[in-house]
């Protein structure tokens, strides 16, 4: 479905409305789709569609995922959380998980952001010729 210029730009005002310094306001954000749908302004669907999208990513900016071959010792953790919290900043949800696929090293990703540290990532590099 295509989104036009003017849902877009209300989507977008809405959500900055939801916005604030220390995050999105998830009362505010229910608020907002609940006052829209009540007063059903003409393209209400595109907008509430690119609001949603809006949205999503702020949460995925939000939100660290942390891939180890192995369970990490809880030092670790914190450290790795802390360094995240610093390049990222205060707020950060960060979720630990193990998957042995990985042979050893760190896969993390928060965002669009991937940063991988892992040895099969490196086979991989070596296999492709780098």
């Amino acid at each position: 479905m295509k989104i036009s210029k003017q849902a877009r730009r209300d989507g977008k005002a809405l959500f900055n409305l939801c916005k604030t310094p220390a995050g999105l306001d998830e009362p505010r954000v229910r608020a907002t789709v609940r006052a829209v749908i009540a007063q059903k302004p003409r393209g209400y669907i595109a907008i509430l569609s690119h609001f949603q999208r809006l949205v999503k990513l702020e949460i995925a900016r939000r939100t660290a995922e942390v891939e180890s071959a192995a369970p990490l010792a809880a030092a670790l953790q914190a450290a790795v959380t802390a360094n995240l919290a610093a390049r990222y900043g205060a707020g950060l949800t960060v979720k630990f998980a193990v998957n042995p696929a990985l042979i050893g090293g760190l896969r993390v990703q928060v965002g669009s952001d991937v940063y991988d540290g892992s040895v099969k990532a490196r086979l991989a590099d070596l296999a492709a010729g780098f």
